[in-house]
């Protein structure tokens, strides 16, 4: 996979990239990051790249040009799956949307910053909108992070153990159960029994249990097929 992020703080969203599951992915061919500074694609030589907004109302909005150049040039370097715009106007992103991407070959991510950008680069390129929830950073770099690492963990050989993705929360519209390591007991709080039985069927059923209880308690909403966050 291939992913080409344009940003305005090229520097803000390279640190995430640089440790952990995402680099590992990095040094194992699994993914290439490029990072794009929208400021080389300025209309001028003063770096412009935002302008007030038609109409009057205060934030700046991203120029379409600048934008519509640097997305035009990686186009004719190679297709692209998904051009996608992190707005916090848009459907929150989920597991599901996670899994589909994880899919993809090359994917554009746009982040915007100030009051977002022109509409008709909305309209020109973008081919899906999302947003990590409801409310607002001052940038998208963070959340174009938030997406990567969501994306980028579920691709085959990222992570160590090729199920460890498969149970996370959300894969199967349930929250995931506890989970316990050594000591079996600490200051008089053991481990369930169950997980020390060796029986991995009976394992199996009670994780299972665990995960509904868990979430009836705190996201009913997932049991409807209705999650909140669609």
């Amino acid at each position: 996979m291939r992913i080409d992020i344009i940003t305005v703080s090229p520097e803000l969203i390279k640190s995430p990239f640089e440790h952990s599951i995402l680099k590992r992915a990095q040094d194992k061919g699994k993914v290439e990051i490029h990072f794009h500074d929208l400021r080389e694609y300025a209309i001028n030589k003063y770096g412009k790249i935002d302008d007030y907004q038609f109409g009057g109302g205060a934030g700046m909005v991203l120029m379409v040009e600048p934008i519509d150049k640097c997305i035009s040039k990686l186009m004719k370097e190679r297709e692209y799956d998904e051009v996608i715009y992190m707005t916090p106007d848009a459907q929150t992103l989920n597991q599901q949307t996670a899994n589909l991407l994880s899919a993809k070959g090359n994917l554009i991510i746009l982040t915007g910053h100030y009051k977002g950008v022109d509409q008709r680069v909305r309209d020109k390129f973008v081919t899906k909108e999302i947003s990590i929830g409801d409310y607002v950073l001052s940038g998208g770099e963070l959340a174009a992070a938030v997406l990567c690492d969501a994306v980028i963990r579920l691709i085959p050989g990222v992570l160590g153990d090729e199920t460890s993705a498969l149970t996370d929360s959300f894969q199967d519209n349930l929250l995931a159960p506890p989970v316990f390591t050594r000591p079996a007991e600490y200051k008089g709080m053991k481990v369930p029994e169950i997980l020390l039985s060796g029986n991995f069927p009976k394992i199996d059923e009670w994780r299972h249990e665990q995960a509904l209880k868990r979430t009836q308690l705190i996201r009913p909403d997932l049991l409807k097929g209705e999650s909140k966050d669609e």
